[in-house]
């Protein structure tokens, strides 16, 4: 029993008294004079005197119970009263001084309470702020009108805190009342009694694990309750019952303040980067000082629960700058005081996930503002706002949704530019995981996590969230350090302390009386508020209804007569602000702002929102009705909030929900305005059945579990589809990553896990395995994916990708599945869509009945039996609704409207893509129409021009009109047009938009490949005029041909025009099959993506198609007993192949003899690997045996072939038998003798066609008795036609003279093997092989791939693929893996790399100890090569320098490495076999076409043959990804080879030239009889349409037939006699005869096209500048081969800038291969390091190309007689040479010279030597002196010795001079330091011989009169007759008949302005003879 008060008073004044008498006891000497207190002399600041709750609590709240608590008695005997009661200390400034200040500035400033003032100033300087912040902080809320005021407070601060603490009654707050002395007594006594008897407070939970970022007062509520699932009610909270309503008061929160040694984190003491972002902030705040460490300077993964208003968005922007520190220039980490920074814009992306598009609208401002001075682009990517993929590359942050990011990162391929440089992701409200949409957050951060792990990228995630009970479980699913990221802040970090209200209202839901009772209770509590003057805001659910309330409160007012409550009219500025409301558009703004109401919602006009914002801050509305949008869009804040009712309308649903927790959270996030009030009031009102949901979600008494088994199916499907889950074990890992997987564990009973499962199966595999498997079979069920239950497989089909990629449900697919037909019309899809799932919760309600009635009537396709109480005909309705535009009443409908549209829309997509999936043409033109019908808001039967911005009476005249199509109104002239619409002026309006409609037109060409194949290409051009506000920066379109009978869809391709390509010629290249019955003609049609209406249709008529009979003859392999080496017969054949094997296979043993021992020409087609190199030596063999001195020619289509062969035979043949071998090639042209004396020629064709011209003149060319062509398949390719000429010239010379040439030619097995036998002459030997003829068998498979948009996408797309390939079928064998390109070698190796990170042994492909790694990792010289190295994984391209490529390749065939990524190179030049061999991908990017182009199917079989080692495998692998399309065509022919046809049709005009040029033809009949020869005859007839012959099938095979062709080859031959006589390259004259002019000589003789002697020629002019000829140069034929990779323009144009000549003066655009090769020239002549390994190699090959563009121009210049042009174009040979400009002066080329000052004193002049031709009679001194002067190092001044011995010093004479001739000696006068004179070049990549121009020229006329090349004799000659070489030039001149005066010019080809001249020389004029006649003739 508790004592009285009396007993328990008296007793504590027993014990008073005793503790008294004992310190009287201890007898403690007082000090004279004043009586001080105890601990008087200490210094303590305030910080001090909060008393820390433990070492966790880092800082303390106080209360004023808290310091009552802290007093005690003794403290009173300190303290002596005035006379009149005061406190001596606190006489003048108190608390009564500070109460009467604050009364007089509450009357003067509006909206401010005076008791709320007083305490919020209290609180302030009673706080631990310094004096200088506090300044600021008062006169921020006071107004700087009140400076003096605030000088009073900081002047006596201490006074005024320490009235306060003096005061004793809590009662009377902060002012208290005095009190005497016995009052003081009884108080205490009182107070203690009270403590006595007073309840124990909440138990505090210590004995959990402490984390050290979780800031929590222990035992303030939030206590567990017994079922550990529910948390109880903060202390202090309160229930009361009402009549109407029972209602709940959860008491504000203590305010916190910082602990003893904190300190806020000033801006001044951060670096540079915070200080000029957080511009204008003095201080972060607590919450925000407290994070920074974490969030600034780690990379930690972080989780912040802080409550709404806490700062939470600048802790978010700490974590954005710490990102975007990474990237800068200089690091602020390194340079603190830096504030100018270069940002690497390129390298990172933040997203930042935002819940709601208001708030990511809001964010993207405020972060845009804030780092815009950085340059940091801040953009929106919701549903709402698209970027293009520019915008995104130009963006760092972008601020989306959760959905819009899954959509984006749920494609293969999407943007994954973005995904991959994803640095930092920011997920915002991160609680929403308990809401339906917490699925998707679960996905994203399950994605963003198992990239991480698979990329080994760092990707930061930082999740803010409101304060959740269960924050662990969701920092343990962000994968959050519990020790250093986890960040928990409770509610007293709010800044304004929130104190809740939770009414419950009573009567039944839904029911006129429970909404009175909500209307009576808000109201009151309105009036409440207003009665404390406080302003409202009351948050309603619908635009309607904020007015409807605003209306019902003033009714309610003036019944309860107290409208003078809501009366702003007092306000300062009130009459203005009522003037001002004239202007807005909202009549009931008008109506409601004078009577202290207003209005505000997202249905408002823009600037009337605005106004509505500014009357409420300034306080001329007390109350504000608005929407949530309020609350999450604008930031303004009110001391109240209301939320009345929680029902509001979902359209997603298609029915009234509950308010969202997040709603509710933002909405009291509103509530108390820092500057105003100490506490913000949150009301929230609702039925009484949902009062305690809110009451337990809002204080987070609920933990929050996962939604994520619900959207499982199609969360599944996505990862299935994106290629990341591929197993039910990879499933079942992905599930480890969900937020679902961290609370099964935590709460295994909510999920339905009990006990025994959880015990027995800690990590729940099997549960997830259930999960997974369950999900499998409903994705299956749904064709949505292939589920293997065997191996436990997962493979997407593409169905499961459409639904992926469109966001479409499962359930959506099992409908759609069932319900799509080929042939549906408009209204079925429309049905099927309205089915959809997404659809599923839009219901009809019985308000809703009329008006769907009325729009039912004006819909055009719904069924008449179904009602509209059924959602789909509802959504049906709605949906045609919205396409006609039709006018909607009803609120909810509309929101009903915009949501179907938004969804149908997207599933819509989903059906043409799956329409065009099935191939349905008919269906896929109807949905497409559809797709843009919704888009567009129009119907396809209406006129198209409805998409265009024109008056409506212009548009029903178009509908009216019968004129419906665009190409009718087309043809119509715009008067016609005016007519047509009843206005004359819109006539041309209506016709400059037809010019910009965008419309293609296409033409086909077809050619059939065999029977069952045919080739189409389509020409594209664009048929409209660019205008940038229609048509944007690209337009796409749909192409797809299909069967005209039954619609079928052959191809289909998705083809993008762009308005830089807009006039370009644009190409597209397929095959389709062909099967019988073929229709009488096939369409195709080019509809555009966006417009309705802009669709073509070509129809393609079969009716001259025929279809070649291509008989496939094939040679059995014969069960045959295998050759033993002896059978050779020749003892050294024998070592030499005896030491390879002991017999010959299968193949050469059924060969052998033909090959051997007969003279018969042989066609040998079998696959690659098989063992045809050994069949070319046989007959090799056979022609030295029984052809001694015969020569042996070996053709190889490649330089890497080439050099295989000669590295293969050298190393095993040549020096054994005591042979010749000589190598041809553009890289190595031997002199003519060493060709003579060679019995082996190894050539590519180019090289062997330009010496076969000239075979009269060339005896070695006639000695040759075997020719044999490797790869004679090539003849299809682009270079077949050189192949072609050479077979057919071969032919010929054996014709012509008397001996035979034997032809071999092998290929790989092709289809028409009888026609390629025939035309190479071939009887017996014809050998055709099957691909399955290897001596290891090759396992093929061909994996189709959806098309993307983007190469690299699809690229991409394949590498997860590719790697399972290797575990699968070669997990410790070597793997050569082929792909397009050398950046895609990069690429592919770096995913492969991050593909191994995520197994158990990273470096599972590495074959050697980690020393002999390194060793060779030294080794390599590129950066990309040593990375992929160290994971063993080996790259093989030409940009590698050749020492990387041969590390590369000896790591690979030594086995060290086991995976070799290459290029296709590799498969032609280098004998690597691999046991898997994967392609890559089978096109690759031709800058031609600009675009991306098939391999060549050779190619993939080369590759192919990589496959399988006959030492190690019994059978080979080879896997080829491509596109799906393309499947079938390599499924077709890897299998029955391809048919080979000619192209020389294409180039024959050349040809023609060259032939005529070595007179071979002489006639246009000679050039007919010419093309018999070739396998162009052939096969003209054999497949006609294939080159474009018409001939009707009956036609075909007839006499008639044949006529045709002989017409065509006859036009075909004069068109192209006739290109060269344009070209002057012939005389064509009347009577047919042919001559060879001196330029086609030229043309043949330098192996040009006639097209480049016509540019030269038309170009040509006397007086060119250096410019001129380099311009003119480049400009040639031969370098339109040269490679424009992607992007390669912009390499250009930035060169271009930099280099002195400007590429813009070419008139070409920058992607041109011409505009390439004049840059890499000019960068060459400049020395400067290009900028990509690439451009090295092309350099290589503008240089090879240009000496003979360049030699070929001097004597087409010579030809012209232009000098002045003609030695400025030496001059660029020179240069060209010697890698420097005309003006560098001469000694630039030496090593060490400084090339500035060389130009300098070139410039100046007079300095010796003046030219290199002098430099030799200059003394040594003189030449040391000027060598010094130009800077060069002493150690280089050895070097430059011996560069100037290598020059020649020439004595140059003239001998002998008549009219008609002159001969000119040239005598060397220093012998050569080098063999083969080769010239001082360290540049040119190719070593050169020195040679000499002799010019004759007449300086008078600027004419060259003759041009001689001067080149030394051999060595050998020339150490016969002396050590000095000599030559002497006869020149022949034409005879004049008058003395002229001429100059001899001899200059070098290889130096600089190395010129000897001698001028003035007299040719006498010719000698005249008189005949009998007297006449007279020179």
């Amino acid at each position: 029993m508790s004592p009285s008060p009396e007993n328990a008073g008296s007793e504590w004044l027993a014990h008073y008294a005793l503790l008294r008498q004992t310190l009287a006891e201890l007898k403690i000497e007082e000090p004279n004079g004043e009586t001080e207190e105890y601990g008087h002399d200490i210094v303590l600041d305030d910080e001090d005197l909060a008393c820390g709750s433990g070492s966790n609590d880092l800082w303390h709240v106080f209360s004023d119970n808290e310091q009552d608590e802290g007093y005690s008695s003794d403290m009173l005997d300190g303290v002596t009263d005035s006379p009149n009661g005061k406190p001596e200390s606190a006489y003048s400034y108190g608390q009564e001084w500070l109460s009467s200040k604050c009364l007089a500035l509450a009357s003067s400033k509006p909206g401010a309470g005076a008791e709320e003032l007083q305490q919020q100033l209290s609180a302030m300087l009673a706080s631990d702020m310094r004096n200088d912040e506090l300044q600021m902080s008062l006169a921020d809320i006071l107004g700087y009108d009140d400076l003096d005021f605030v000088i009073e407070l900081i002047t006596h601060r201490n006074q005024i805190v320490s009235t306060e603490s003096h005061d004793l009654n809590p009662a009377n707050g902060i002012l208290g009342r005095l009190q005497s002395k016995k009052q003081r007594e009884q108080a205490l006594q009182h107070q203690d009694y009270e403590h006595k008897i007073a309840k124990l407070g909440s138990t505090q939970y210590r004995n959990g694990p402490q984390y050290p970022h979780v800031y929590t007062v222990h035992g303030a509520g939030n206590i567990l309750a017994v079922g550990g699932q529910k948390y109880g009610l903060p202390d202090g909270s309160k229930r009361t019952e009402h009549e109407k309503y029972e209602e709940y008061l959860i008491p504000a929160a203590k305010v916190g303040t910082l602990d003893v040694g904190r300190k806020l984190v000033e801006i001044s003491e951060m670096d540079g980067l915070c200080r000029r972002t957080f511009k204008g902030y003095k201080a972060l705040n607590r919450m925000q000082s407290l994070v920074y460490p974490v969030a600034y300077k780690t990379n930690e993964n972080m989780l912040i629960c802080a409550p709404t208003g806490a700062g939470k968005t600048d802790a978010a922007m700490l974590a954005i700058l710490n990102a975007i520190s990474h990237n800068l220039t200089p690091n602020p980490v390194d340079e603190p005081d830096a504030s100018d920074f270069l940002v690497n814009s390129e390298d990172f992306k933040i997203i930042y996930v935002a819940p709601m598009k208001a708030l990511a609208a809001e964010i993207t401002e405020k972060l845009g503002r804030r780092l815009a001075w950085l340059g940091i682009q801040v953009r929106e990517f919701t549903g709402d706002i698209h970027l293009t993929k520019k915008e995104i590359v130009q963006t760092q942050i972008i601020v989306t949704t959760p959905e819009k990011w899954d959509v984006v990162t749920r494609k293969s391929t999407g943007d994954t530019e973005l995904v991959q440089k994803v640095r930092l992701l920011i997920i915002d409200e991160v609680h929403m995981l308990h809401d339906d949409r917490g699925a998707v957050i679960e996905s994203l951060v399950a994605r963003t996590e198992r990239q991480v792990e698979s990329t080994q990228s760092l990707i930061r995630v930082v999740g803010l969230s409101a304060t959740l009970p269960n924050y662990v479980d969701v920092a343990d699913f962000l994968k959050v350090n519990r020790m250093a990221g986890l960040f928990y802040f409770d509610a007293s970090f709010r800044p304004v302390p929130l104190e809740q209200h939770f009414i419950g209202v009573k009567g039944k839901p839904g029911t006129k009386s429970s909404r009175d009772n909500i209307d009576q209770t808000v109201f009151e509590k309105v009036k409440d508020m207003l009665e404390c003057e406080h302003q409202i805001m009351v948050f309603v659910h619908s635009r309607k209804d904020t007015v409807s309330t605003a209306r019902t409160f003033i009714q309610m007012a003036q019944d309860q007569q107290c409208l003078d409550l809501f009366d702003c009219q007092a306000v300062e500025g009130f009459a203005t602000a009522i003037k001002d409301l004239k202007n807005t558009k909202g009549r009931e703004l008008r109506e409601l702002v004078p009577k202290g109401f207003g209005t505000h919602h997202a249905g408002m006009p823009r600037s009337d929102r605005n106004r509505v914002e500014q009357l409420f801050a300034q306080g001329h509305i007390n109350v504000l009705c608005c929407t949530a949008t309020l609350a999450w869009g604008v930031n303004l804040p009110a001391a109240a909030v209301i939320i009345k009712g929680t029902k509001l309308y979902s359209s997603q649903e298609g029915k009234f929900v509950d308010l969202g927790i997040l709603d509710v959270l933002q909405i009291f996030g509103r509530a108390g305005r820092p500057q105003f009030q100490a506490t913000g009031i949150g009301f929230i009102c609702t039925t009484y059945d949902k009062l305690d949901h809110y009451l337990s979600a809002v204080t987070q008494q609920q933990p929050i579990e996962s939604k994520f088994s619900r959207k499982l199916v199609d969360n599944l499907n996505a990862e299935i589809a994106l290629g990341t889950v591929t197993s039910i074990s990879e499933a079942v890992q992905w599930l480890g990553y969900s937020y679902l997987f961290v609370r099964m564990q935590r709460n295994p009973l909510t999920y339905g896990i009990d006990w025994a499962e959880s015990r027995d199966d800690p990590h729940l595999v099997q549960r997830r395995r259930k999960l997974a498997i369950d999900a499998a079979r409903v994705l299956q069920q749904s064709q949505m994916i292939i589920f293997n239950e065997t191996t436990e497989e997962l493979r997407a089909k593409d169905v499961g990708r459409i639904a992926s990629q469109y966001y479409v449900l499962q359930t959506s697919i099992e409908i759609f599945n069932t319900m799509m037909r080929a042939r549906a019309t408009e209204k079925d899809v429309l049905k099927m869509i309205s089915m959809s799932g997404e659809f599923d919760n839009v219901q009809s309600r019985d308000n809703e009945t009329q008006e769907l009635t009325r729009l039912r009537e004006e819909s055009k396709y719904i069924d008449v039996a179904e009602g509209n109480d059924i959602a789909s005909v509802k959504t049906n309705i709605l949906l045609q609704s919205y396409i006609s535009r039709a006018r909607i009443d009803d609120f909810a409908l509309v929101s009903d409207s915009a949501y179907v549209a938004q969804n149908a829309a997207r599933i819509c997509r989903a059906l043409f893509m799956i329409a065009l999936n099935r191939k349905w043409g008919h269906q896929c033109l109807i949905i497409l129409s559809l797709c843009k019908s919704i888009e567009k808001q129009i119907w396809p039967f209406q006129h198209p021009f409805h998409q265009f911005d024109l008056p409506q009476p212009i548009l029903r005249n178009l509908d009216q009109s019968n004129v419906s199509s665009i190409e009718s109104l087309r043809d119509m002239e715009s008067a016609e047009i005016g007519q047509l619409v009843h206005n004359t002026r819109m006539g041309n309006t209506i016709s400059k938009l037809l010019d910009n409609f965008p419309t293609l037109t296409v033409e086909a060409e077809i050619a059939p490949l065999n029977r069952d194949v045919l080739r189409i290409r389509l020409h594209l051009t664009a048929d409209f005029r660019w205008n940038d506000r229609h048509n944007g920066t690209s337009e796409s379109y749909w192409i797809w041909v299909e069967n005209s009978e039954n619609s079928d869809i052959y191809h289909h391709e998705y083809f993008i025009l762009t308005r830089k390509k807009l006039y370009d010629d644009h190409e597209l290249n397929f095959t389709i099959p062909l099967s019988d019955p073929l229709p009488t003609q096939i369409y195709v049609r080019a509809v555009s993506d966006r417009w309705l209406g802009a669709e073509s249709v070509t129809p393609v008529s079969f009716q001259h198609l025929i279809r070649p009979d291509t008989e496939s003859v094939y040679t059995d392999l014969l069960d045959l007993q295998p050759l033993p080496v002896a059978a050779l017969k020749n003892p050294l054949l024998e070592d030499i192949y005896g030491q390879r094997f002991p017999f010959f296979n299968p193949m050469q043993t059924q060969i052998f003899h033909t090959l051997y021992h007969t003279s018969a020409n042989v066609l040998l087609g079998s696959p690659t690997g098989s063992g045809k190199t050994v069949a070319a030596e046989l007959a090799m063999w056979w022609a030295f045996r029984e052809k001694p001195g015969s020569k042996v020619v070996y053709i190889a289509p490649m330089k890497a072939l080439v050099r295989e062969r000669v590295q293969d035979w050298r190393q095993r043949l040549t020096r054994q038998m005591g042979l010749k071998l000589v190598e041809l090639t553009g890289d190595n042209t031997p002199n003519t003798r060493t060709i003579r004396d060679a019995d082996i020629i190894i050539t590519t064709p180019e090289k062997w066609d330009g010496i076969s011209r000239s075979w009269h003149t060339r005896s070695y060319v006639r000695q040759v008795s075997l020719v044999i062509i490797d790869e004679i398949h090539l003849l299809g390719g682009d270079r077949g036609p050189i192949l072609e000429i050479i077979v057919s010239r071969m032919n010929y010379i054996a014709s012509q003279s008397k001996g035979s040439v034997r032809l071999v030619g092998m290929s790989t097995a092709c289809a028409n093997a009888m026609d390629l036998g025939n035309w190479l002459g071939v009887k017996e030997g014809l050998f055709n092989f099957r691909h399955s003829v290897r001596p290891v068998p090759l396992q093929i498979f061909i994996d189709g791939f959806p098309e993307q948009q983007g190469f690299c996408l699809l690229m991409q797309s394949m590498n997860r693929p590719t790697f399972l390939a290797i575990k699968t079928h070669s997990p410790e064998k070597p793997v050569i893996v082929f792909v397009a390109s050398r950046r895609q070698t990069r690429l592919t190796a770096k995913d492969l790399i991050n593909l191994c990170g995520m197994e158990d042994n990273p470096r599972r492909f590495v074959r050697m100890s980690e020393d002999n790694l390194q060793l060779n990792l030294s080794r390599a010289k590129d950066d990309a090569l040593r990375e992929a190295l160290s994971f063993g994984i080996g790259l093989h391209h030409a940009g590698l320098v050749e020492a990387d490529r041969q590390l590369a390749e000896e790591l690979f065939a030594n086995n060290k490495i086991q995976i070799l990524v290459a290029t296709s190179t590799l498969a032609w030049g280098v004998n690597l076999p691999a046991h898997l061999v994967v392609v890559k991908g089978t096109q690759y990017f031709d800058a031609k076409i600009e675009g991306y182009k098939d391999m060549d199917l050779t190619d993939v079989l080369q590759m192919l043959g990589r496959a399988g080692r006959p030492q190690f495998d019994s059978s080979g692998i080879a896997r080829i990804l491509t596109q799906d399309a393309k499947k079938a065509f390599y499924k077709h022919f890897l299998h029955t080879g391809f048919p080979v046809e000619s192209s020389l049709h294409n180039v024959l005009d050349n040809h023609l030239g060259a032939e005529a040029s070595a007179g071979t033809i002489g006639t246009k009949q000679d050039a007919l009889d010419y093309l018999t020869w070739t396998f162009f005859f052939r096969r003209l007839h054999k497949n006609p349409s294939y080159y474009g012959l018409e001939i009707s099938v009956e036609e075909h095979n007839t006499i008639a037939a044949q006529k045709l062709a002989n017409v065509f080859m006859v036009e075909l031959v004069d068109k192209s006699l006739e290109e060269l006589a344009e070209s002057g390259c012939i005389a064509l004259h009347s009577n047919g005869d042919v001559d060879s002019t001196p330029l086609g000589k030229i043309m043949s003789y330098y192996y040009l096209s006639h097209k480049t002697v016509r540019h030269l020629v038309k170009n040509a002019r006397r007086d060119a500048s250096f410019e001129d000829v380099l311009a003119w140069m480049c400009g040639a034929t031969e370098f339109d081969e040269l490679p424009v990779r992607h992007n390669e323009d912009l390499i250009n144009a930035e060169l271009s800038k930099n280099l002195p000549l400007n590429a813009e003066t070419l008139s070409l655009p920058m992607w041109d291969p011409h505009v390439k090769a004049f840059l890499l020239l000019q960068a060459y002549f400049s020395r400067i390091e290009l900028p990509i390994s690439d451009y090295v190699g092309d350099q290589n090959s503008v240089l090879d190309q240009s000496i003979r563009v360049v030699q070929a121009s001097i004597d087409v210049l010579t030809e012209l007689g232009y000098l002045s042009s003609c030695t400025m174009m030496i001059t660029l040979l020179q240069c060209i040479k010697s890698a420097r400009w005309p003006f560098d002066g001469p000694l630039s080329i030496f090593p060490g010279v400084s090339t500035d000052k060389e130009r300098a004193r070139a410039k100046e002049g007079g300095s010796q030597p003046s030219s290199l031709a002098q430099i030799h009679n200059v003394a040594k001194p003189v030449l040391s002196k000027v060598l010094k002067d130009l800077d060069v190092p002493r150690d280089l001044e050895s070097q430059v010795e011996r560069a100037i011995g290598t020059l020649p010093n020439l004595n140059v004479n003239v001998i002998d001079i008549n009219a008609l001739s002159l001969t000119v000696g040239v005598a060397r006068l220093n012998p050569a330091t080098q063999p083969d004179y080769r010239i001082y070049a360290p540049k040119f990549p190719k070593p050169q011989s020195e040679g000499f121009f002799l010019v004759v020229a007449d300086p008078a006329k600027d004419e060259v009169l003759a041009l001689k090349r001067i080149n030394w004799p051999t060595v050998e000659k020339v150490l016969r007759s002396g050590n000095k070489p000599t030559s002497r030039s006869i020149v022949k001149l034409k005879s004049e008949s008058v003395e002229r005066k001429v100059d001899v010019l001899v200059s070098s080809d290889a130096y600089v302005k190395m010129w000897w001249k001698i001028e003035g020389i007299e040719m006498p004029a010719a000698p005249v003879v008189e005949d009998d006649n007297g006449k007279k003739s020179s």
